[in-house]
């Protein structure tokens, strides 16, 4: 799958520092705590997905890391630079074993298949 994504060289050289920059130290944020977790929820206050997210992995008893980012009114754009990383445009955002699987409906989905138990090779 690839996504269309501005070539650098369609980006002025004056600006390519400013667009790498913003905001990216949100990335390396959810990046690490990918790295060091199988299980990442990353969500938003209000909002009551990344909290069923959560409750699905609670009910089978999956550790998980929650990072959680500003509401419906605030962190928005900084919320905006994890939207363009991961091209998923809602929260929350699941990782399994570094991978994105999408929100809420996907992860219980994923729960109810068996499929996410493959993906962390649980018994």
């Amino acid at each position: 799958m690839t996504r269309s994504i501005l070539a650098e060289h369609h980006i002025h050289p004056a600006i390519r520092q400013a667009i790498s920059e913003r905001n990216a130290d949100i990335v390396r944020e959810v990046q690490g705590a990918v790295a060091g977790n199988d299980v990442v929820v990353v969500g938003m206050q209000l909002n009551p997905f990344p909290k069923k997210a959560r409750k699905a992995l609670d009910a089978i008893a999956a550790p998980y890391k929650y990072l959680e980012y500003g509401s419906y009114l605030s962190q928005w754009r900084r919320r905006n630079a994890l939207k363009m990383w991961t091209g998923w445009q809602t929260f929350p955002m699941v990782f399994v074993k570094g991978t994105l699987v999408g929100g809420a409906g996907e992860l219980q989905r994923l729960i109810d298949s068996g499929e996410f138990a493959r993906m962390l090779a649980l018994p």
